[in-house]
């Protein structure tokens, strides 16, 4: 079955913003990986800092390559986790991360249920 990994992103308020423009603009960056099956970024409602970026692969040697390869490539202008990127700041320098903190958790898809047809 499938693979699940969530990275829990600690982002400050006035950080949100600029954490959901960075994940929007690389919108399509990781549907064409091998192995992908599902994204989505959740955003806080109550009680909570802590934004999470769901994320499913058909195996972990699938999730590994595409950490390894596209993933890195695109994030080399900071931490992914941490909503950092490709873009340049003013004079060129990296971006500030948008999240204070991030930590990545592993699950396996042992039940599943979709709408029925």
């Amino acid at each position: 079955m499938s693979i699940v990994k969530i990275n829990a992103l600690t982002v400050p308020a006035e950080q949100r913003e600029i954490l959901e423009k960075r994940f929007s603009s690389r919108a399509g960056s990781v549907e064409g990986s091998d192995g992908f099956e599902w994204f989505e970024l959740l955003r806080p409602v109550e009680g909570t800092d802590q934004y999470l970026v769901y994320t499913r692969w058909r195996d972990e040697a699938s999730f590994q390559a595409w950490m390894e390869g596209p993933m890195k490539a695109a994030h080399q202008g900071g931490s992914p986790a941490q909503g950092g990127g490709p873009a340049q700041g003013e004079g060129g320098e990296r971006p500030k991360p948008a999240a204070s903190a991030s930590t990545l958790w592993s699950f396996e898809v042992v039940q599943q249920a979709a709408p029925k047809a």
